[in-house]
């Protein structure tokens, strides 16, 4: 069995569906679930908006979360391997530094999605 990861993504400058728009396409976030990941998005919108959108597109995600309570989500799957969040930010990287997961910027995605 492999190891298990949770991918905490935030929204805006990150996803394609952001506003800034960011480079991590949809298509990869289909890819990370179908792979096992447990993928959600960690942000500043309100829950409800943050489903909503993950339901505009069609991606079943399996939390949505607010960055600055990580640590939430992280209680909720507990024995993953890794946890990372992926953000455009230092608010991002604090708030994921703060609450033990591993941090990434967007451009960084592609050498720890393989």
């Amino acid at each position: 069995m492999g190891k298990r990861v949770l991918f905490s993504l935030d929204i805006d400058g990150t996803l394609e569906i952001g506003d800034p728009a960011g480079p991590i396409t949809l298509a990869q976030v289909h890819e990370l679930i179908k792979r096992d990941c447990i993928v959600g998005s960690g942000s500043d919108r309100v829950l409800a908006e943050q489903r909503a959108m993950w339901e505009r597109h069609g991606v079943p995600v399996h939390f949505v979360a607010h960055k600055h309570r990580l640590n939430e989500t992280r209680s909720n799957f507990q024995h993953l391997d890794r946890y990372i969040h992926i953000g455009d930010t230092e608010v991002d990287k604090r708030y994921a530094e703060t609450h033990g997961f591993e941090f990434f910027y967007p451009d960084e995605f592609c050498n720890i999605s393989h």
